[in-house]
């Protein structure tokens, strides 16, 4: 074979690689983690170098409330964290993880998260919508000062994580 064939054939089984990993399957592009502070970060890079964004990313976390601290359940629902699906599918969040380094996890349940739709997940009690979960907790979760809201899929890999130092942290 010549040159021209086989960088033909190279590139071709390359770009198959990489569209294999896009929607389909997070794997790809949970096996080296970005950190989601960093400008650029909605995107993770495989062997290849080629970026594939992240079909679920976490966009926002609300850290500390700017009400007075009172253990409500409107007051715990203040801190949240928004996950986003900016994939093609809907994706079942059942047996993923939101966790931060304290040791605090929330166990998603039997949920689906349509594409391009935002899931918050809140950290204390209400009613699981479409759109709102509820972690359940009687005290809060997300140090004021800041801290690392990490998503982990069903397989325990990485898919995000947002380090916050302010009250409300766009990811």
């Amino acid at each position: 074979m010549n040159n021209a064939v086989i960088l033909t054939l190279g590139i071709a089984l390359g770009l198959g690689a990489w569209a294999s990993t896009g929607d389909s399957d997070q794997r790809a592009a949970s096996t080296t983690p970005a950190a989601s502070n960093q400008p650029g970060a909605s995107t993770a890079t495989t062997n290849s170098d080629l970026p594939i964004a992240k079909p679920i990313r976490i966009t926002r976390v609300s850290y500390d409330p700017p009400d007075p601290d009172r253990h409500s359940s409107a007051r715990l629902n203040g801190e949240w964290v928004a996950i986003k699906s900016f994939g093609q599918r809907t994706r079942q969040l059942r047996g993923w993880t939101l966790w931060d380094a304290s040791g605090h996890v929330f166990h998603f349940p039997q949920f689906r998260l349509r594409p391009n739709t935002t899931v918050t997940v809140h950290t204390g009690d209400g009613r699981q919508t479409r759109h709102d979960l509820y972690w359940g907790m009687e005290n809060y979760v997300w140090n004021d000062t800041g801290d690392r809201a990490i998503l982990s899929n069903r397989d325990d890999r990485l898919i995000d994580r947002c380090r916050g130092g302010d009250s409300l942290k766009n990811c």
